[in-house]
This record gives C-alpha cells, structure tokens and sequence, in this order.
C-alpha cells in the first residue's frame, strides 16, 4: 500500500458523518491549511498569525499590514463555512463556491478592480491577465462554463476523487471566474469536492508552489491532467503523513505486545 493510499484508508476509517466530527478530524490541519493557501499569494502571512486568529479570534503585538490581517480572518470564516455545509451536506455547485469566495474575500477586494463594479461573491464582470498570456475565461462566459465544469463534477464516485479534484481545479483556476481570489477558491473548493467523496483534504505546501504552477500550467498549455493529479497526491501523503506514523506505531506495539 503507497503512502497515498495509506492516507485514504486513515480517513474513511474515521467514519465522518457530520461537522463535528469533520472538524475533530482535521484538528489543526484548518489552520495549517489557510496559512499556507494564503501564503502562496501573499507572503506577509504567517503561521503564528494564522494560528492566534483561528483559536483566540485575535492576534497580540501585531505590525504587519491590515489587509493582511482581514485575509487570515476570512480563511477562518471560509473555514466554518466549510465546516457548516459540510455538516448540511450542501452540495458544491456555483451558490457554494460564490459564497466560499466572498468570505475569503471580504473587505480585501482588488481597488482597482472595486471601482470596476466587482465584488466578493460574483462572478467576474470583466476580463483580467492571469498569466503570462491567459485571461481566463471571457466574463460573459463564466456562468456557462461554470455550469458545464460543475455538471461533469455530479456524479463521480468516491475511488475517483482525487483525479476528478485535479481536474475541477485545473479547469476552476482555467476558467479564472472571480475578479480576484480565484486561487484561495478555488483551493477550498476542490478539498470540500473531496471530503464530499469521503477523502482526505490536501495541503498545497506554500514551500511547494512552483511545482503547483508547473502542474496547473500543463493543464492550460497541453490539457494533460496527471502532473496535478499526481502532484496532489504528493501532498495528500506529505499533508498526513504524522498520522499515518502514529497509527503505524501504534499498530507495531500491538504487535509487539501480541495483541
């Protein structure tokens, strides 16, 4: 058994049917999840600052910037959102992810992009450079294609998850739909697609970011979906590994003792 089906089976093993225990089983990995989602757009964000805001609703002799500061607070807003649809089992469709980016979002918006009528919880209402050449999709072509990437996404079965979050984000993060927060989304939305289908979350390492840009930029240039599929197994084992040691040794002392 690789390292990455090791850290399914730990999963489904825990048996999760709603938002406490969602939350029980991921403990601190919400936190280590925001922080290095934030961090790989914006490196003023710290695990320190992360951490205090998720459990003390605040952080003490802060000096950093306060859009900063708005952005931790909206991952654990998006966070208990996660958790509360989760525990709705709301289903993940265009409502969900809209309102995912809102919360990441809120009082944070590009200014420029403000004054252009955007904001949180829409769709684009204009086209942007999001790469070196791309634009994403046309703004008046969102809502079709949105539409079209969610209805290929509602009926996978659970041993396919992971290659079909790869490609929910590939295609997400393709497609560009909001003015700003596209990536933070879009992140979020891929590991609700996967605790949907009874598989563990995925940590995209910010250390790790430029495999990530790699892998999401085979999909843009050549429609080839195994490098993030493999790239997101990657971190799925590196995201669990201490669990998977724990319980390891765990099992090699009960072996030991002769249980």
């Amino acid at each position: 058994m690789t390292q990455y089906e090791k850290a399914v089976a730990l999963w489904q093993q825990k048996n999760i049917k709603n938002d406490a225990e969602l939350a029980e089983a991921l403990n601190g990995h919400s936190i280590t999840f925001a922080y290095h989602s934030g961090k790989i757009e914006n490196d003023r964000i710290t695990y320190h600052d992360t951490r205090e805001i998720f459990e003390h609703d605040g952080v003490t002799s802060y000096t950093g910037d306060l859009r900063t500061l708005f952005e931790i607070r909206n991952a654990k807003e998006a966070n208990e959102l996660f958790l509360a649809s989760f525990g709705a089992r709301r289903p993940l469709d265009a409502r969900l992810i809209c309102e995912f980016q809102k919360k990441l979002t809120q009082n944070t918006y590009d200014t420029r992009r403000y004054q252009l009528g955007e904001r949180p919880g829409t769709y684009k209402l204009h086209d942007y450079v999001t790469g070196r050449e791309e634009i994403g999709a046309s703004a008046e072509d969102v809502a079709e294609e949105m539409n079209e990437l969610l209805s290929e996404l509602s009926d996978i079965p659970d041993k396919n998850a992971m290659t079909a979050a790869a490609y929910f984000h590939a295609k997400f993060e393709n497609i560009h739909p909001f003015a700003d927060g596209n990536g933070r989304t879009g992140r979020l939305a891929m590991n609700y697609f996967l605790v949907l289908h009874n598989h563990p979350p995925v940590i995209i390492h910010e250390e790790n970011r430029r495999a990530y840009y790699e892998a999401l930029e085979a999909w843009d240039s050549f429609q080839e979906i195994e490098p993030l599929r493999d790239f997101l197994r990657c971190e799925a084992e590196k995201t669990w590994e201490k669990q998977i040691a724990r319980v390891e040794r765990c099992r090699k002392k009960g072996r030991d003792k002769g249980l």
